[in-house]
């Protein structure tokens, strides 16, 4: 009995580090992300310089116009990586695997409270602005991030999957 609990808490061990870890790993990267470390005024001084260098004599105005626009990418590409990694964790929950609708909208709403949050955040660091847009664009990366976790779950073969989840059941017998 000991050691089917032993090989239960493997498992789960497994699992949790294979695809929590990431998800909380991510988590911890977009909060850093949202201090004062990130503020324009500590990122610019190193994208201004690398701009500068790429273009000798480019105006204030335009260093600007290109600061904003990698920044807002990045949020984009942030909540498409906090996306797919949230998509990633809960399709492996065998009760939600086959649950892709479900899925899609749990990890749309978990990604949008977390944007919002993450502003409400920067109310309180002295050198961020929280904006409304910001949380759009954190919702639209969210939706990239589970349109291409959709695009590779629809070419993964359900025979594959069958087989996995027999594996599974096997093993915990």
């Amino acid at each position: 009995m000991l050691d089917v609990r032993r090989f239960r808490a493997d498992l789960w061990m497994k699992a949790f580090l294979k695809y929590w870890l990431p998800v909380l790993g991510w988590l911890v990267v977009t909060f850093i992300g949202s201090t004062n470390v990130m503020s324009v005024e500590h990122t610019s001084r190193f994208i201004v310089p690398f701009l500068l260098w790429l273009k000798p004599g480019m105006t204030p105005q335009t260093i600007w116009v290109i600061i904003v626009f990698i920044r807002k990418c990045v949020h984009v590409i942030e909540y498409a990586v906090l996306a797919l990694l949230l998509w990633r964790a809960l399709r492996s929950l065998p009760i939600l695997r086959t649950k892709t609708l479900m899925v899609f909208g749990a990890v749309l709403l978990g990604c949008a409270m977390l944007a919002a949050s993450d502003e409400l955040h920067q109310v309180f660091v002295k050198s961020r602005t929280p904006a409304v847009r910001d949380v759009l664009l954190d919702v639209t990366g969210a939706v990239l991030g589970l349109l291409i976790g959709l695009s590779f779950a629809s070419r993964h073969p359900k025979k594959l999957r069958a087989i996995t989840h027999n594996q599974v059941v096997d093993a915990q017998l």
